[in-house]
């Protein structure tokens, strides 16, 4: 029954609003730290594309661990904390940077910068071309929505 009522939510509701009206309820997203859990990389992370549109797509993140240092050339990001906690450092100089795809630079470490904890119903924005790392304490996990927009 969970994934019937999920499914009708990440569907447009004609019935309920205009075409292209979604409705992400709490309790739906929070159910994807254990839907994402057993998908964790080898960088103890597991993703999910959950909406797509014409100027930017949206995605559900589960994280276990650290993540790599990243800086996003073609994207701002907005972050919407579901569940869990973590530290995210915002600037500083990032080390051992590789391009990873178009526009999408990671490194092995992220040095100085601002940090910020992050806790369920925080939210923030990272521009384009800001070094950001989200580090996770050992035994704990965070997992949240992210609004990914072009810049160009």
């Amino acid at each position: 029954m969970k994934k019937l009522a999920l499914l009708l939510v990440l569907t447009p509701m004609f019935a309920a609003g205009p075409a292209g009206f979604i409705v992400w309820k709490a309790d739906d997203l929070r159910s994807f730290e254990k839907k994402l859990s057993p998908k964790i990389n080898a960088l103890k992370s597991a993703n999910e594309e959950v909406a797509k549109f014409q100027s930017y797509r949206v995605e559900i993140v589960h994280r276990e661990g650290d993540a790599e240092a990243e800086t996003h050339v073609n994207n701002s990001e907005l972050f919407f904390i579901v569940s869990g906690e973590a530290t995210e450092i915002i600037g500083g100089t990032p080390g051992n940077n590789k391009t990873v795809s178009p526009g999408e630079i990671h490194g092995s470490a992220l040095n100085g910068g601002m940090r910020i904890q992050l806790r369920p119903g925080d939210v923030i924005r990272m521009p384009a071309n800001i070094p950001h790392r989200m580090l996770i304490a050992a035994g704990k996990q965070i997992t949240f929505m992210v609004v990914k927009e072009p810049v160009n």
